[in-house]
C-alpha cells in the first residue's frame, strides 16, 4: 500500500515517473530503517511527511511484532517438548504407558469414552502423539500434573508406573478428585492390600487373574463344556478351530467366509486376543489366531482351513504346570481347588514343585510324564523359553494339550506357529481386565463363561429379539434343543416353542438372572436347569 501511495505522492508533488519495484525498494528501505532511497532528498513536504510516516511505522512494527509474534515462535521453537495439559471432560487418565494400555484404549475407543495417557517420558509421548494418541507428558505422581491432566473432571484414572510408585498416584489422584474412580494394575500379589489402604478402588492382579484363566481352560475347554450341556443325539460335532496365519479365513468377516454357509457350520463363539464372544456379529472379522467354537457334521469341520485344537480325554485330569512364578501358582491353586492332580516344574526347588529341572530337556519333560497329563500349562516369565517348550512338548506329546502364557503380545503367533494350542498375553488380560471395569460391554466375556441348559416356560410364543434376553440377564442363546434335534441357527427371529429347552451362555451372574428371567411360570411346569 505504501508502495502505491509512494508512486502516486511522486508523480504528483515531485513529478517523477517511478517504477513500481522502485517504489517498493524504497518502502522497504524505510520500514527497515537500513536507508533513505535512492531517491531523497525530497523536495516536496508532502514526500518528506510520507516517508517519516514510513520510519515511524517501521519502528513500530519492530516494537510491535517482536513480542507479539517473533518471541513466541522462537520460545515455541526453543520448546521441542510435547504438550503438558489436556482439556478434556468425563475421560479416563491413563497413568504410564505400557503395551496393555494399548489394549485398553482401543476398547474405550470402541465405546467412545475419551481418554489421555500421561507419562513421563517426553519422547514416549512424542512417538504417541505422532501416532494420534491423546497423551501428555508429566509425573502423574504429582498433583499439578493430574490437574493439568483435568483430574477434577475426570471419570476414571488408571495408576499403571509400578507397584512401588502407584500408591503415591492414587493418593494425589484421591487429593485432586476424591470420586474419581481409581484401578490400580498391581504386579506382586503382596503389594494389594497397600494400594487399597492408599485408595484404589479395584486392584487389578493380572499375572494371578491369567493364572486363574489358563487353569479353567486347562480344565475344561469351552467345546467341552457345550458338548457336556447338550442332552439330544446329533450328528453335529462341537468343536474349537484355530485360525492360523496363513488360513485363507484371514481378514475375512465370519458373513463372507462362504465356507460356513455352503457346508451348514455355525460359528457359536469366537475367542480373540483375551476375550470370549458369544454369538459373534457376522460381521465380526476373522484375525489370525483366532478361536472359533464351531458346530457341523465331520466332513464339513474338515474342509475349514483351521487348526481343530486337541479334545481331551477325559480319563485323564492330571496337568503339567511348568513355571512355579506368581502366575505358575495362582493355576495351581485354581486346579487343586478343583480337585485337579498337578504336577508342577520349575528351575529351583521350593515348596510347591514336584520337578526341579529345565522344562526343555527331555528328562524334565520325561519325569512330569507329560505323554499322560491332560495338558501342560506353561507360565514363564519369558517367552523365548516358552516357544522352545512348546516345540518340544508338541515333539514328544503331540495329544497333550498346550496351554501357554506369552509375556509379550507381539510373541503370541509365535507360540501359535510353535504348537501352542491356546495361548493368553499378559499385557492383553491386563488391558482386557482394565477395559471390563473402565468401559460396561457385555460383549466381553471371561474364561469363567458358563453354559446353562433349561426350559423356558415364562418366554413361550416370544421372539428372542422380543425378549431381548441378552440386555435383561446378559446371557447369549447358542443353540436349541427341539424334540430329537439340536437347532444352532439361532437368530433373534428364533420364537421358543413348548417344550423348547434354550442353552444359553454368560457369566456366573448372567446365567443365574437367566434362569430366574425364563423360569418365571404361569403353570406348574418345573424348569430343570443344568450349568457346566
Amino acid at each position: 500500500m505504501y508502495a502505491v501511495v509512494y508512486r502516486w505522492a511522486m508523480g504528483t508533488f515531485e513529478n517523477e515517473a517511478v517504477p513500481i519495484y522502485k517504489a517498493v525498494q524504497v518502502v522497504i528501505e524505510a520500514l527497515t530503517t537500513a536507508g533513505f532511497g535512492g531517491h531523497a532528498p525530497w523536495s516536496s513536504v508532502q514526500l518528506n511527511f510520507l516517508m517519516l510516516a514510513m520510519n515511524v511505522t517501521g519502528v513500530l512494527l519492530m516494537f510491535l511484532a517482536l513480542p507479539i509474534f517473533a518471541v513466541p515462535m522462537l520460545r515455541q521453537a526453543v520448546q521441542s517438548g510435547p504438550p503438558q495439559s489436556s482439556d478434556l471432560s468425563d475421560h479416563v487418565i491413563i497413568c504410564s504407558y505400557t503395551a496393555r494400555d494399548d489394549v485398553l484404549r482401543k476398547e474405550l475407543e470402541e465405546v467412545d469414552v475419551p481418554y489421555v495417557i500421561v507419562d513421563e517420558d517426553p519422547n514416549v509421548v512424542t512417538d504417541l502423539r505422532e501416532q494420534e494418541i491423546n497423551a501428555i507428558q508429566g509425573d502423574p505422581e504429582r498433583v499439578a500434573t493430574l490437574r493439568a491432566a483435568n483430574a477434577p473432571e475426570a471419570q476414571a484414572l488408571v495408576a499403571d508406573v509400578d507397584d512401588e510408585t502407584n500408591p503415591t498416584v492414587i493418593l494425589s489422584a484421591a487429593r485432586v478428585n476424591p470420586d474419581l474412580q481409581i484401578v490400580s494394575v498391581v504386579r506382586d500379589h503382596a503389594d494389594a492390600p497397600y494400594h487399597r489402604y492408599a485408595g484404589a478402588d479395584e486392584v487389578v492382579q493380572a499375572r494371578q487373574q491369567l493364572g486363574e484363566a489358563l487353569a479353567i481352560r486347562s480344565m475344561r475347554s469351552f467345546s467341552e463344556k457345550l458338548r457336556q450341556v447338550i442332552d439330544v443325539d446329533t450328528d453335529l460335532e462341537i468343536t474349537e478351530l484355530l485360525v492360523e496365519e496363513t488360513s485363507p479365513l484371514v481378514g475375512r468377516t465370519i458373513e463372507n467366509a462362504s465356507i460356513f454357509d455352503r457346508t451348514g457350520i455355525t460359528i457359536l463363539g469366537v475367542w480373540v486376543g483375551g476375550k470370549f464372544v458369544v454369538s459373534p456379529d457376522p460381521a465380526m472379522r476373522i484375525e489370525e489366531n483366532t478361536i472359533l467354537l464351531a458346530a457341523g457334521n465331520h466332513s464339513a469341520l474338515e474342509q475349514v482351513e483351521a487348526r481343530p485344537l486337541p479334545p481331551h480325554n477325559d480319563d485323564c485330569t492330571r496337568v503339567v504346570v511348568a513355571g512355579y512364578g506368581a502366575t505358575g501358582r495362582a493355576v495351581v491353586k485354581a486346579l487343586r481347588d478343583e480337585g485337579i492332580d498337578v504336577t508342577t516344574i520349575d528351575l529351583e526347588a521350593q515348596e510347591g514343585v514336584d520337578v526341579v529341572g529345565n522344562v526343555n530337556d527331555p528328562e524334565t519333560l520325561a519325569e512330569a510324564d507329560i505323554e499322560n497329563a491332560r495338558a501342560v500349562v506353561l507360565t514363564m516369565d519369558e517367552d523365548s523359553p516358552t516357544i522352545y517348550s512348546s516345540l518340544m512338548i508338541k515333539e514328544t506329546a503331540p495329544e497333550t494339550e498346550i496351554i501357554a502364557r506369552a509375556d509379550r503380545s507381539e510373541n503370541v503367533w509365535k507360540l501359535y506357529n510353535a504348537g501352542a494350542d491356546f495361548v493368553l498375553s499378559l499385557p492383553t488380560v491386563t488391558g482386557e481386565i482394565l477395559a471390563s471395569l473402565l468401559a460396561d460391554s457385555t460383549e466381553i466375556l471371561t474364561p469363567q463363561t458358563e453354559f446353562v441348559r433349561t426350559e423356558t416356560p415364562a418366554i413361550v410364543g416370544r421372539s428372542l429379539h422380543e425378549v431381548d434376553l441378552r440386555r435383561e440377564t446378559g446371557c447369549t442363546v447358542v443353540a436349541a434343543e427341539r424334540g430329537d434335534e439340536l437347532v444352532t441357527e439361532i437368530g433373534a427371529e428364533f420364537t421358543v416353542e413348548e417344550g423348547d429347552i434354550l442353552i444359553a451362555a454368560g457369566s456366573e451372574e448372567a446365567t443365574k438372572k437367566f434362569l430366574e428371567f425364563v423360569g418365571e411360570r404361569d403353570h406348574e411346569r418345573e424348569a430343570s436347569p443344568e450349568v457346566y
